[in-house]
């Protein structure tokens, strides 16, 4: 292990020196500055003031600015919980009219309910199922009511099955 000591270097320049100024002594100007933070200590109030008018006012003010806050919070309308539902719709065989089918699926109209994108996608032995996508509103429009609106076509729907559910 190596130890090596390194010297404090003054860096280069003039080297600074004190100056005072003949018109004032040391011993003068340190009486005159205790005797002023002396005072300073008095005039701070650490536990509030005692000035009651003024507390009243800041509280009405900070009352009437929370009113107006809540006000303004109550006419904002409030966030919209939606979610985006893919549902599987299945055919009872090969045999059934999946435009038919999809008619009566978009058919179903409820406040709250947007369809969108759909596709036949094969499941097997030519038989194909419908994936549509919809958007609701969570308040109004319920995945159980859905999908029991459409069953309700009985000659064409076999089930409906949720392939995804992605909150907005």
């Amino acid at each position: 292990m190596r130890i090596t000591l390194v010297k404090k270097v003054e860096p280069f320049g003039v080297p600074s020196k004190k100056v005072e100024l003949p018109s004032a002594s040391p011993a003068k100007k340190a009486e005159p500055a205790a005797a002023e933070e002396e005072d300073d200590d008095d005039d701070i109030n650490l536990f509030g003031s005692d000035d009651e008018e003024e507390d009243q006012e800041a509280a009405k003010v900070r009352e009437e600015r929370l009113r107006q806050y809540a006000e303004k919070k109550a006419k904002k309308p409030g966030l919209i919980a939606k979610s985006s539902i893919l549902l599987d719709v299945k055919p009872w065989d090969d045999e059934t009219d999946m435009a038919k089918m999809e008619e009566c699926v978009r058919s179903v109209q409820m406040d709250g309910l947007i369809w969108g994108a759909s596709k036949l996608v094969p499941v097997g032995y030519g038989i194909k199922k419908l994936q549509i996508q919809c958007v609701v509103e969570d308040d109004k429009v319920g995945t159980d009511i859905l999908e029991e609106e459409i069953t309700k076509f009985e000659d064409y729907v076999q089930s409906v099955d949720i392939a995804a559910f992605n909150k907005i």
